[in-house]
């Protein structure tokens, strides 16, 4: 059991929870103990794909981190609540409520590299403290801006330009490191008015969509029938972008074994080592030199 589970994450459950459960249905199913991570946080409020590695796969969980994500989303417009969310209390309103074609016409604004305030209430640390539990306490929390990229924002098609919205859905394509909570308080108030979140779902994460994934209920109900291995993705789904390098034995060996390989003729960059159809390591080619960078032990 090496290899990725992709949940459709249902609002409510936190993703430790939800790596619980898939420790749970390992258990149900007596597959043996493997290491259980998730390949990106998901906020209980939001939804959707939730990447959990299984064993081996969970050293390449860090990559899922770095990967580029798309949501779904609606900003519910008059109200922004301190958390950005509908979980929060709320701090400001607004009568104002914009057409379809004020939203459309300053989401240009919004697409491609942005610098974007994080949230009061993220797990990002401040000297060393969670900046959402320096909110609750009610510190004054002051988050830097940092350089994110909004690769697409889209609206949907059915609406028309003219029409007043209370609340409005858009697609968003953003690189690591973005806040869609964020992303919805500049687009209210960029419109002259305040908005929150009121509805956020992962629609892909990285290589993994919604056709990929699971619900908690099938994840349960194969377990029972020890059939988990109809949905474990193999671990090279987590690097469908990377090139395959096929190995020999002698130098899956040496790889193995922690050693260097020269003389390979590929391009510089990471690549995907293969014996046969067994994952042997990501690597680094530099300079037809091949370095591991992480081995898997199967």
């Amino acid at each position: 059991m090496h290899g990725w589970i992709i949940l459709d994450k249902p609002v409510g459950l936190g993703s430790t929870q939800a790596v619980s459960a898939v420790k749970r249905a390992l258990r149900t199913g007596e597959y043996g103990k493997f290491k259980v991570g998730h390949g990106g946080t998901l906020d209980p409020l939001a939804s959707g794909v939730l990447p959990i590695a299984v064993g081996e796969a969970t050293k390449l969980a860090g990559r899922m981190l770095d990967s580029d994500k798309i949501y779904d989303f609606t900003i519910g417009f008059g109200v922004q609540t301190d958390t950005l969310d509908a979980e929060g209390v709320e701090i400001a309103s607004s009568p104002i409520r914009p057409t379809l074609h004020a939203v459309e016409a300053v989401l240009p604004r919004f697409t491609g590299p942005i610098e974007q305030v994080p949230p009061a209430y993220s797990a990002l640390k401040i000297d060393g403290e969670r900046a959402y539990d320096l909110a609750r306490a009610g510190e004054d929390v002051v988050l830097a801006s940092r350089a994110v990229t909004i690769h697409s924002l889209n609206s949907s098609p059915e609406l028309h330009s003219g029409e007043t919205l209370s609340e409005i859905t858009l697609t968003a394509h953003v690189s690591k490191g973005t806040y869609i909570r964020s992303l919805a308080r500049d687009i209210a108030l960029a419109l002259g008015t305040v908005g929150h979140v009121t509805m956020l779902r992962r629609i892909k994460a990285g290589p993994f969509a919604l056709t990929d994934s699971i619900s908690l209920d099938k994840l349960a109900e194969l377990a029972i029938a020890r059939g988990l291995e109809q949905i474990l993705l193999p671990l090279r789904a987590g690097l469908d972008d990377i090139p395959a390098l096929s190995l020999t034995p002698d130098q899956a060996g040496a790889l193995r074994q922690g050693r260097v390989l020269t003389g390979i003729a590929r391009d510089d960059g990471l690549h995907f080592a293969m014996l046969d159809d067994v994952p042997v390591a990501l690597v680094e080619v530099r300079d037809q030199s091949v370095l591991v960078v992480r081995g898997f032990n199967l």
